[in-house]
């Protein structure tokens, strides 16, 4: 009888179900930030799901843990700190302003933690913590510059939301224009979230640059094109560059808009949807599938399912979930996916990914009017100064904002 029941108890045993691996999914659900969050929690969820249908990892089944940033850098580390302290989870994917992420770095490097962080940023850092998927400034701002100087004109305005990415990236811009022979005529701020730019518009129409260069994040975005269109500015009379806008939020603008009001605007990224090929095309169809003809696509939707697949990979190659483990295989990790093939630099974490520029049309999208046809380096620290001169100034803005990576709110009267 006790064999029989010893027996029993080992058949039981052998069929508990393998323990999920959790991860979390950190990004805004709320606020400011929401309308360009939500997308690429649709695009690291669909990653997720796609590797449960082909095993998960080592055996076991991904399991999600979602947390919501709300827009706001503090309740994100909190959220981190949850989801590892609380959760267990074993990485987070998370994170669109870099205000956000370097809060939510500073609580996965304390906890020996990870980050895959999905977007394009100011650079000036590299923490073995975190891996970055999106571009940096050579990869994105600095081609950009150049193609706009060479093509728009050489008298630039600058305008961007007051926090850490937009006052360093705009501080690479203008020595970017100077270094070319180009003028800055004005740098302008507004904070995160902000919706009042007649004066900026005003300003943009009284001096005419040749281009705007748009750091702006968010839902701030519609409220800037509403007020150049008030002031009958369109792409023919003064182009926008943007840094931050992509398909998601050019079809969220463009609905709040007169028809057609958007085409001829400019950004940079890594990938368009446009993009040709059968690995894009093979994407956008099971995107598709999953969420609904209509929906768009960009660039941190797409680093963000790369960065979940890149992940599966060092989790495979280190043969544990174990974030410290994870660190380490990450940095030999490549892939070839909808926007080409996507290396994780050893040295830096950051992500080798080539470069292009669109135009928005009508209909909003964005054909490619340029691109550096392979993967570019990445270079965390401008080359054009030295890494001392980038670190004191992020240092700068930090001691001025109180240890923090924006200002405080203004307070209401």
């Amino acid at each position: 009888m006790l064999v029989l029941l010893a027996a029993a108890y080992f058949v039981v045993r052998r069929q508990d179900p393998p323990v999920p691996v959790r991860v979390g999914i950190l990004h805004s659900r709320t606020g400011t930030m929401a309308m360009s969050e939500q997308p690429v929690i649709d695009a690291t969820l669909f990653a997720v799901e796609e590797l449960n249908r082909r095993g998960g990892v080592l055996g076991r089944p991904v399991e999600a843990i979602f947390a919501d940033g709300g827009s706001d850098p503090v309740q994100f580390a909190q959220e981190a700190a949850r989801l590892i302290d609380v959760d267990k989870v074993s990485v987070i994917f998370g994170c669109w302003t870099s205000a956000s992420r370097k809060e939510v770095g500073a609580v996965v490097e304390k906890r020996g933690n990870l980050l895959v962080y999905p977007l394009q940023y100011e650079g000036v850092e590299a923490s073995p913590a975190i891996v970055y998927m999106g571009s940096v400034p050579n990869q994105q701002i600095k081609p950009a510059v150049k193609w706009a100087l060479d093509n728009l004109g050489l008298r630039t305005y600058l305008v961007g939301s007051d926090y850490i990415f937009p006052r360093v990236a705009n501080h690479i811009i203008g020595d970017l224009v100077g270094i070319l022979g180009g003028e800055v005529v004005a740098e302008r701020y507004q904070p995160l979230g902000g919706d009042d730019f007649a004066a900026i518009a005003a300003e943009i129409a009284a001096l005419r640059p040749a281009v705007v260069f748009n750091t702006l994040n968010g839902d701030s975005n519609i409220a800037f094109f509403a007020a150049l269109q008030r002031q009958g500015l369109g792409s023919a009379d003064i182009p926008v560059f943007s840094f931050s806008i992509t398909e998601t939020e050019l079809q969220t603008i463009a609905a709040a808009l007169p028809k057609g009001a958007m085409a001829g605007h400019y950004a940079s990224w890594s990938y368009f949807e446009s993009l040709p090929g059968n690995e894009n095309r093979s994407f956008l169809q099971r995107f598709r599938a999953r969420y609904g003809a209509d929906r768009r696509l960009n660039d941190p939707m797409v680093a963000a399912y790369m960065g979940v697949k890149l992940w599966a990979q060092a989790v495979a190659e280190a043969a544990s979930p174990e974030p410290r483990k994870v660190r380490f295989a990450f940095g030999r990790q490549s892939i070839n996916g909808p926007g080409g093939i996507f290396y994780i630099d050893e040295q830096n974490h950051h992500a080798w990914k080539p470069t292009r520029i669109g135009r928005s049309t009508g209909d909003g999208w964005f054909e490619i009017v340029w691109d550096s046809q392979q993967p570019v380096r990445p270079e965390p620290f401008p080359s054009f100064d030295d890494r001392s001169h980038w670190l004191a100034l992020v240092d700068r803005y930090k001691r001025l904002w109180n240890n923090q990576w924006a200002p405080a709110p203004a307070v209401a009267p």
